[in-house]
């Protein structure tokens, strides 16, 4: 098996964070920014292209503002994330709030922020009127689900079966409901598809969305100002996996932009396919047993990264100092939770590990620390980012026991914290 690369040679990579305790994300400033402007230049065709940053994906401000300097924007789903993407300077119409079970304050403050207000449902429209006490958005938008029309993935499941977008017989009477509540600029969204690595598809949900918007021009004569094609542009988790080729994908859909005679203003939410692979878990084996199978136990957990549990995703493991070796042992690498599948790999064909060594979990810098928890009352690791001068900056510190117990109220019983 191929071996996937460190984000400094391996030597360097180890005494630089030989101090650090483990376990901590870190992420590659120069890979990501370099990544984030092939983007850019990949779709520099298209008017006003911006990419709205999943802040799900990363939400720390020292990463947000990078990007946003770049041009991105931010895609926000809760108004803590609103918040995080004003605290880094990310204006009004460059944040787009697309959330479903909303509270009427988070439409609130979405709407006084001034972002785009991406609807989840037919139903929200009078709901966002009464909450905004009868006012409505100017600019506003739909989120579509095509049903049967189209298919999704493991990730994101059946189009038919997910909780999220208006229906397709819904759809043009959610415009035009808007527009009597004084609406006067239209935006389109999907997300139809998560971690694609077939760059067709995405295509595809190019081709459905130009096909609405003049759908929506023949029935009602309103201009869709936007669309928002939505994240789903998948990584190359596994070694032998292909990337997709940004300025491939976008040439093809720029055929159908000028086939369809598009004039609209082109944008995606992106946030995997932005950090995903520029972000490092970074552990060290404390035990290495035998029982009926090898296990390497390590100071991360699942509370740490959750992806492999949850989705049975794949994570490739470097033992640093020892990517060179034969991988000619298997083991399951796991965690110290007190549950059976706190694991990071199953069978996994790995060097020999000893205590003491250090892994590296590739590929998480998009949906790893930010889908972390505190079960078990474990504490949330740092956050560290490698500048572009190759020094490391810390960008979140650990969790401490006061952090954790800040919020409770103890009855009857004095605590040390």
């Amino acid at each position: 098996m191929s071996e996937k690369k460190l984000p400094l040679p391996e030597s360097e990579f180890l005494s630089l964070i030989k101090d650090v305790p483990t376990p901590f994300h870190i992420y590659d400033e120069k890979a990501f920014t370099e990544n984030a402007k092939a983007f850019y230049d990949a779709f520099s065709w298209a008017p006003g292209f911006t990419n709205f940053f999943a802040v799900k994906a990363c939400p720390n401000p020292s990463i947000m503002k990078r990007l946003a300097a770049l041009g991105f924007g931010a895609d926000c789903s809760s108004l803590p994330e609103l918040l995080l993407s004003r605290a880094s300077g990310i204006p009004g119409e460059k944040i787009v709030f697309t959330s479903n079970d909303t509270p009427a304050e988070e439409f609130r403050v979405a709407y006084e922020m001034g972002a785009i207000i991406n609807l989840d449902d037919i139903t929200h429209i009078d709901f966002l009127h009464k909450a905004l006490g009868g006012a409505f958005p100017e600019l506003i938008c739909f989120r579509y689900n095509p049903g049967p029309d189209r298919t999704g993935n493991a990730i994101i499941g059946n189009p038919v079966e997910a909780k999220y977008g208006v229906t397709k017989d819904q759809l043009i009477e959610c415009y035009r409901r808007a527009k009597e509540l004084g609406a006067k600029r239209f935006g389109l969204h999907t997300m139809v598809a998560s971690n694609e690595l077939n760059a067709a598809y995405i295509v595809e949900t190019a081709r459905m969305l130009f096909s609405l918007v003049r759908k929506i021009k023949d029935e009602l004569d309103i201009d869709i100002e936007f669309i928002d094609m939505g994240g789903g542009v998948g990584i190359p988790y596994r070694p032998e996996d292909e990337r997709i080729d940004l300025y491939a994908l976008s040439s093809e859909i720029k055929k159908l932009y000028e086939e369809y005679e598009m004039k609209v203003r082109l944008t995606f939410e992106c946030g995997r396919m932005i950090m995903g692979p520029y972000g490092y878990l970074v552990t060290r084996a404390l035990h290495v047993t035998k029982k009926y199978k090898d296990y390497v136990g390590v100071d991360a957990c699942m509370a740490d990264l959750m992806r492999p549990a949850l989705y049975g995703s794949y994570h490739h493991i470097t033992v640093a100092g020892k990517s060179t070796l034969e991988r000619d042992h298997v083991y399951d690498v796991t965690g110290s939770l007190c549950e059976n599948n706190d694991k990071f790999a199953i069978d996994r064909a790995l060097p020999e590990v000893e205590e003491g060594d250090t892994l590296v979990i590739h590929d998480t810098g998009a949906h790893g620390y930010s889908m972390g928890f505190n079960y078990n009352a474990k504490l949330r690791h740092a956050e560290y980012l490698l500048t572009e001068e190759g020094e490391l900056k810390l960008i979140r510190r650990a969790e401490t026991y006061d952090d954790y117990v800040k919020t409770l109220r103890f009855e009857g019983a004095e605590v040390e914290v």
